[in-house]
């Protein structure tokens, strides 16, 4: 999904707002991912702290969001691992009774994905993957 997808989804639109958005283009810039870049973001237990996973060709960008830091506003960091340095896991997907489960280990973070989530998600892990393999990303 593209970010521009993800601020427009109503569930986590608190979290993506314009001063957020602005703290984090400099720093995806910055890492070379461009304006818009096709992401995905692991959501925390906490809505005010996300992380925005990004493949590129030279390797994975991975920015840190805090919503609220207290007296400063946003604050994002970010750092580019190289490919040959990311750690990946299992991909898999479970059905049962109409419902799919899609669970992917990356770089110590899983991400899951549940119903609906599922296709974006697969999306994503095998862009991915194809990135990493060298390969131009045929699954968006």
């Amino acid at each position: 999904m593209l970010l521009s997808d993800w601020r427009a989804l109503e569930r986590h639109a608190g979290a993506l707002t314009p001063k957020v958005v602005a703290a984090m283009e400099p720093v995806l810039a910055g890492l070379g991912t461009g304006a818009d870049p096709d992401c995905w973001i692991i959501w925390g237990d906490d809505p005010s702290r996300f992380t925005v996973l990004v493949p590129t060709p030279p390797g994975l960008v991975s920015v840190h969001v805090r919503v609220t830091v207290p007296q400063e506003g946003p604050r994002a960091g970010g750092k580019l691992v190289r490919w040959n340095h990311v750690q990946v896991g299992d991909y898999s997907v479970e059905t049962q009774a109409g419902h799919r489960l899609l669970s992917f280990q990356l770089e110590g973070q899983l991400l899951r994905a549940v119903d609906l989530e599922v296709d974006g998600l697969a999306a994503f892990v095998l862009s991915l993957l194809a990135i990493m393999d060298g390969r131009a990303s045929s699954a968006r």
